[in-house]
């Protein structure tokens, strides 16, 4: 019996030692994210594996800018689409997941997601697609890491230029050139509004662009630009 104890004890040493190196691999990667742009994101590489399985030769479309060069419309339907309080909340949108909860109930299925901005780049960043049971807490860990480290411009920086904007498309500058073949800095309101509208399912609206629900939602969004503001 005391040797069963000892084994579980160190058993659970042994894990939350494992459990805190993470965190703490986590955290220094915040820190160094704070004044550093990442090259990658775990996204992104696994995107990479699985297209390379169809086509050895494949590559990513990526090309980061600093926040400057990215128009503001992008910045502003962006927000309006994914996160309308990115500025006042602190990494949780708790009355948006209310919503999106109740929706999802009432159709039965998910239709409607209340993450925020900051927990969708936790998730973008660090974590895979695959579902686990921890993986909602490890985003909520990295989230609050996020918003307590970096400034909400630096956030809106890093997430601009890494989520996927179509097959292999990845951040504002390579979608600019990819639909509209101009610049990040250079996007008008209606292309901003449309590359905002496509954040929820950019592979199936990068082959169907002309799409009922895109255009309508690009107006929904356009509309709804103006009484955004964004981190300066």
């Amino acid at each position: 019996m005391i040797l069963t104890r000892r084994l579980f004890l160190r058993l659970f040493l042994l894990i939350a030692g494992i459990v805190f190196l993470y965190q703490f691999w986590l955290l220094a990667h915040v820190w160094w994210w704070i004044d550093h742009n990442p090259s990658s994101s775990a996204f992104m590489e696994a995107r990479l594996d699985v297209m390379q399985e169809n086509n050895p030769d494949a590559e990513l479309h990526y090309k980061w800018v600093p926040y400057e060069k990215i128009s503001p419309h992008l910045k502003r339907a962006i927000m309006a689409s994914e996160d309308a309080k990115f500025l006042q909340h602190e990494g949780f949108d708790w009355e948006g997941m209310q919503t999106a909860w109740e929706k999802n109930l009432k159709k039965g299925k998910v239709v409607a997601g209340g993450s925020t901005i900051s927990q969708q780049l936790a998730k973008n960043l660090f974590l895979s697609g695959k579902r686990t049971p921890w993986r909602k807490g490890e985003e909520a860990i990295i989230t609050v890491m996020m918003e307590n480290m970096m400034s909400k411009r630096r956030i809106l920086e890093i997430y601009l230029n890494v989520i996927e904007w179509g097959d292999g498309v990845f951040g504002a500058e390579a979608a600019a050139r990819h639909y509209y073949n101009t610049s990040a800095a250079s996007l008008g309101p209606g292309q901003a509004a449309k590359m905002a509208a496509m954040v929820p399912n950019p592979r199936y609206y990068d082959k169907n662009r002309n799409d009922r629900r895109l255009l309508r939602k690009t107006a929904i969004i356009q509309r709804r630009m103006g009484y955004v503001s964004v981190p300066r």
